[in-house]
C-alpha cells in the first residue's frame, strides 16, 4: 500500500505541466484590414494608456493612422522624418518614402504592441492586413563619464551608459571590424528587457557562443531588472562564493576581452557588460597593467595578488599566532602584544569579529550616504571609533592595525565582486584558525584551492592556466610580459585563432642584422 502511494506521488510530480508551456502560451493576433479595429485592440492590450497618441493621415488613397507612445518617442523625429514625408508624397512604398529611419512590416498585433513599448511608431492603413513599425525612439543620453569603480591613471576615461545603443556604438567605434557580431534577446515575460550578445565571429568558439545563447534562451522569468540577474541565471556553480562572470563598465576592457575570443552581454538600462568565460586571475587585471611599461605593470599586479593573500589570511594568522603559536613572534614583539592583550576581556576571534563587523557597517554606511557625508563617516569611523574601542579596553592596538591593513588590502582588488567574496570567506578561515591554529589555516586554504579547481565558468576551468597548467599562458597571469611577447591568445576560452597576426619589432631585428 505504501509503495503504491509513493509511486502515485512520483507520477504526479513528473506529470506536472510547466507554466510556460501551457498557461503562458502566446497566441498570435493577425492584423485586421480595419485599422480602427487594430487600434482598439492595441488600446485594450495596453489598458488605454494616456500617453498613446494618434495621428490620422491619408496615404495611397487610403485612410490610415499613426500611433505611438508619447513618453518613449522623439516627437521632432516623428514630425520631420515620418509625418512630413507621408503628407508630402501621399503615394508609394513606405520604405522608400521614409528612408532615414528603420521600417519593418509586421502582421501580428501583439508584436505591434511590443514595438510600441520599445519606442516605435505603428502605421495602419485601411484595407491592408499589414502594419509598419517605424523606429522613432527617444534617446535620453547622459555623458559617458569614467566609471567610479574602475578608474585608471592612463588610458580612456569613458564608460558605458544606460542606453544599449550608445554602448554598442562605443564598442563598434573601438572595434571597426565586420566580424563584430551582435545578437539581441528579449528576456522577461513581463519586462521584455532587451539584451545584446556581442562576440567576434572569427575568434569566439562556436560551441561557446551556442552554449551562452542556449542559457540566455532558457531563462524563463517575469522580471529581469539588471544585468546581474543574467549572470545569476547563467552561473555554472550558483552555490560558490566566487564570481564566475566579470562585470565591467569600461568599453576598452570589453573590447580587449572580445579580442581574446570571449563573449560580452550588455543590457538595456544597465551600464555594465558581463564577460564570459573568465578565470580567477582576470579579476586581478586592470587596464593600467597594459597602459604602463611591462615592468611597472607586472609589479602592480604582483602587489594586487599579494593583497589577496593579506586580505584573506592576515586576521586568521594573527588569531592563530596569539592563541596557539606565540613562539613564532620575536621576543620583543611578544611582550608588547601580550601587554596589549592583558586587559582585553575577549578572545582574539571575538576581537577580530567585532572589528570586521564594525568595518563592514562603516563601509556599507559610506556607500549608502551621499559622497561628502560618506567620506566623513569613514574618517569618523576609522579614527574616533577605533581610538574609542582601544581606550575602552575592548580591542587591542595590534588588532586595530591588523584589521586596518586587511581592509586596505581588500580595496586593492579591481573587481568589486571579488573583493566582496574575499570579505565573506575570510570569516570561516578566522574560525578554523581560532580552533586549530596554523593547522586550521592550512586546512581552510587547501579546501579553498580544491574548490577553485572544481568550479568552471561556462565550462572553462576557473584557475586556468594554473590548473590545468599551461606555461605559455602564464606570460599574462602573475606578471605581464612585454606586449610584443604576448603573440598568442589565452587558451581558456578556446578561440578559433590562437596566434595573433603580429610582426612587431622587426626594426630591432634589422638593426641587429646591420650591426
Amino acid at each position: 500500500m505504501g509503495m503504491c502511494i509513493l509511486m502515485d506521488i512520483i507520477k504526479r510530480f513528473f506529470s506536472k505541466k510547466k507554466p510556460n508551456q501551457s498557461q503562458n502560451h502566446h497566441h498570435d493576433h493577425p492584423v485586421s484590414s480595419d485599422f480602427e479595429e487594430n487600434v482598439q485592440y492595441i488600446e485594450d492590450a495596453l489598458y488605454q494608456p494616456p500617453d498613446l497618441k494618434k495621428r490620422n493621415l491619408r496615404f495611397n488613397q487610403q485612410k490610415g493612422v499613426l500611433i505611438y507612445l508619447d513618453t518613449l518617442t522623439d516627437k521632432k523625429l516623428i514630425q520631420s522624418d515620418i509625418l512630413r514625408p507621408l503628407f508630402e508624397v501621399e503615394e508609394g512604398k513606405i520604405e522608400e518614402i521614409i528612408p532615414t529611419v528603420e521600417v519593418k512590416q509586421i502582421t501580428d498585433l501583439n508584436l505591434a504592441s511590443e514595438n510600441l513599448l520599445r519606442g516605435k511608431c505603428i502605421l495602419f492603413l485601411q484595407g491592408v492586413k499589414e502594419a509598419y513599425a517605424i523606429d522613432a525612439s527617444a534617446m535620453h543620453k547622459r555623458d559617458m563619464s569614467e566609471p567610479e569603480n574602475e578608474g585608471v591613471v592612463r588610458g580612456a576615461h569613458n564608460g558605458f551608459t544606460e542606453q544599449l545603443t550608445v554602448n554598442l556604438y562605443s564598442l563598434r567605434t573601438r572595434l571597426e571590424n565586420p566580424n563584430l557580431t551582435v545578437r539581441y534577446f528579449d528576456i522577461g515575460r513581463k519586462t521584455k528587457t532587451r539584451f545584446a550578445l556581442v562576440f567576434m565571429r572569427d575568434l569566439a568558439a562556436p560551441k561557446l557562443v551556442q552554449e551562452i545563447e542556449e542559457r540566455l534562451q532558457s531563462i524563463s522569468t517575469d522580471t529581469i531588472v539588471s544585468i546581474g540577474f543574467i549572470a545569476d541565471y547563467m552561473e555554472d556553480h550558483p552555490n560558490s562564493p566566487f564570481p564566475q562572470s566579470l562585470f565591467t563598465e569600461r568599453p576598452d576592457r570589453t573590447v580587449a576581452n572580445l579580442m581574446e575570443g570571449r563573449v560580452a552581454i550588455l543590457g538595456e538600462g544597465d551600464p555594465t557588460a558581463v564577460i564570459l568565460p573568465v578565470t580567477f586571475f582576470a579579476f586581478y587585471q586592470s587596464p593600467d597593467d597594459y597602459n604602463n611599461r611591462w615592468i611597472v605593470g607586472s609589479f602592480i599586479r604582483l602587489i594586487r595578488l599579494a593583497s589577496l593573500v593579506i586580505s584573506f589570511q592576515l586576521p586568521a594568522i594573527y588569531i592563530a599566532v596569539v592563541s596557539f603559536h606565540p613562539e613564532v613572534m620575536p621576543v620583543e614583539l611578544i611582550y608588547s602584544v601580550r601587554t596589549g592583550l592583558e586587559r582585553i576581556p575577549f578572545p582574539p576571534i571575538v576581537e577580530a569579529g567585532l572589528m570586521e563587523l564594525t568595518l563592514e557597517v562603516i563601509r556599507e554606511a559610506g556607500l549608502r550616504l551621499p559622497s561628502r557625508v560618506g567620506q566623513t563617516i569613514g574618517i569618523v569611523g576609522g579614527l574616533v571609533i577605533g581610538e574609542a574601542v582601544v581606550q575602552a579596553g575592548l580591542i587591542s592596538y595590534t588588532m586595530v592595525i591588523v584589521i586596518a591593513i586587511t581592509a586596505i588590502s581588500s580595496f586593492v582588488v579591481p573587481s568589486h565582486e571579488m573583493s566582496t567574496t574575499i570579505q565573506v570567506i575570510r570569516f570561516p578561515l578566522m574560525l578554523t584558525a581560532a580552533t586549530f591554529g596554523f593547522m586550521g589555516i592550512m586546512f581552510g586554504v587547501i579546501i579553498t584551492l580544491i574548490h577553485l579547481c572544481k568550479i568552471h565558468s561556462v565550462n572553462t576551468p576557473y584557475i586556468a592556466p594554473v590548473a590545468p597548467l599551461r606555461i605559455k599562458d602564464l606570460k599574462d597571469t602573475f606578471v605581464r610580459f612585454p606586449l610584443f611577447r604576448l603573440n598568442e591568445r589565452p587558451h581558456d576560452p578556446h578561440p578559433q585563432q590562437y596566434k595573433q597576426e603580429s610582426e612587431s619589432r622587426e626594426w630591432a631585428r634589422d638593426d641587429q642584422g646591420k650591426k
